[in-house]
This record gives C-alpha cells, structure tokens and sequence, in this order.
C-alpha cells in the first residue's frame, strides 16, 4: 500500500471533509425517502438527483477513507539536510532573478497562489532532490522555465 505524504493539517482537512460527507448521508436518505413518497419513480427529478448525489457522496467517501488510511503524516520542523525534499521550503530565483518562495506539499496541501505546491506537480517533481545553487528547467504549458535554487527550509 502505497503512503501519501501530507502535512498534519492536510490530514486534519481530510478527515474534516470525510467527516461532513459522513454527516450528509442521512440527508440524502432522507430527501431519497420524501422523493419516493411522490409516487412514480421513473419521471420523479427529485429522486433521481437524490440517488445521483448519494452515489456522489459515497465515492467521495471512498476515496477519502482511502486516502486517510494511508496518510504519512511528515512534520517539516523534523526535517533536515541540503537537498529539497517533502516539506522544504525553497527560495528559487526566477529567470528575470525574481525571487520566489514555494513549500512541497501534497495534493490536498496545494494552493499556488499562498506558495504551497504539490510534490507531483511539475516543478515539485523538479525541485525535489535539487541543493542550493543547483538550476533547474521546467516545461509548462507556457514553454520551458528556468529556476536556481537559492534556499532550502525546514519550516
């Protein structure tokens, strides 16, 4: 079983949101059984989408006990060394020396626009391994990026 490495509080957002999937099912039983007392099934909207949300909601709860189960939990203040790994932040200098800063995290972690990017995004896959002073080249969808690593954290 494969372990998917995440930060304490994308483990706490994750089972957060299991939570409030688990507490809609009763909901949806609910609105399933009030659609059912309308009568004919086959032309009743209300169950239909009542039925299509149950089955929503249950894959979606699938797939975060799934997730949950097999969370590694990694506390990047433990962490040490001279190489980005899961949980650094790195400082990089962009090709106009513009410096930016980024922490690897993970998928449910990622929020690009607060400098928080996914270790299996393009330039996480990039950075991870890299040392301070390494370059490192990244192909987007805007073409080819060039970055230097100037800093590594653990933060």
């Amino acid at each position: 079983m494969e372990r998917v490495p995440m930060l304490a509080e994308g483990y706490e957002k994750l089972t957060a949101d299991l939570k409030a999937f688990r507490q809609e099912r009763p909901r949806i039983v609910d609105a399933i059984e009030e659609a059912r007392a309308h009568g004919d099934l086959s032309e009743n909207a209300e169950y239909h989408a009542a039925k299509e949300r149950q089955g929503q909601v249950e894959a979606q709860i699938s797939d975060l006990e799934d997730r949950v189960s097999r969370a590694q939990i990694i506390d990047p203040a433990t962490l040490s060394g001279n190489r980005i790994i899961f949980g650094a932040t790195v400082t990089v200098l962009d090709e106009n020396e513009k410096p930016q800063r980024y922490q690897i995290v993970g998928q449910t972690e990622a929020d690009a626009k607060q400098g928080r990017i996914s270790y299996e995004s393009p330039l996480g896959r990039a950075l991870i391994g890299k040392q301070v002073g390494e370059e490192v080249e990244v192909t987007v969808p805007s073409g080819d990026r060039f970055y230097l690593v100037q800093k590594i954290e653990f933060i």
